[in-house]
């Protein structure tokens, strides 16, 4: 199981702040708790704003052809929108962000661990529910998942034509994160301090 606890107002407010916002809730499978309650409460306040083209409310996210069918009844407000604002676990953010390639796509929350049956999603997205989500600050992402030594302050010097050195057969995941930033005009997000992840909220809620 796992719970998405969503980030702090302020942080949520800063990725808004003057941007046109498409919001996408995934209100999740059974074993995931979700604080939807506290979301439409602040998107509302986000709308009052203007500053939102649309909202979806949906699950499964994590399914692509879902995400595909729920998004195409979306498609002016999609284009209209600067970033997507996504209020899901790190999975649906990471698939939101690989359908919409072209967007800055950004986490609302956060995602921990709870005890428990952890279900089975066969999808090549994968969400280590460590507590400090990084997607934002790496194009949707996640270093932690996407490179096999989860560094997160940029490639290991084993990597090799884009390869990684622990499995050759998989990309590295910090080329994979420089060409999407680069795409989105945000390789200057490469040049802010290293944000030194917290292990500790690992195990927080758990």
């Amino acid at each position: 199981m796992l719970i998405t606890e969503l980030k702090s107002r302020e942080t949520i407010e800063s990725l808004a702040d003057g941007q046109k916002v498409f919001i996408i809730n995934c209100l999740g499978c059974k074993e995931v708790h979700f604080p939807e309650k506290e979301a439409v409460s602040l998107q509302k306040e986000l709308a009052a704003k203007g500053e939102v083209t649309g909202i979806l409310t949906t699950d499964y996210i994590c399914n692509p052809e879902n995400l595909e069918l729920r998004l195409s009844k979306h498609k002016k407000a999609l284009e209209e929108a600067d970033v997507i604002l996504v209020f899901s676990c790190g999975v649906g953010v990471q698939t939101v962000a690989g359908y919409l390639e072209e967007k800055k796509v950004y986490a609302a929350c956060d995602t921990y661990p709870l005890p428990g049956f952890q279900g089975v999603t066969p999808l090549e997205y994968q969400c280590d529910q460590c507590g400090e989500c990084y997607l934002n600050l790496t194009g949707g992402i996640c270093p932690i998942t996407a490179c096999s030594k989860s560094l997160v302050n940029g490639p290991c010097g084993g990597t090799k034509n884009g390869r990684c050195e622990v499995d050759s057969d998989m990309e590295c995941g910090w080329e994979r994160i420089y060409r999407r930033l680069e795409q989105l005009g945000r390789l200057d997000v490469l040049k802010s301090p290293v944000q030194v992840h917290n292990f500790a909220t690992d195990d927080e809620v758990s």
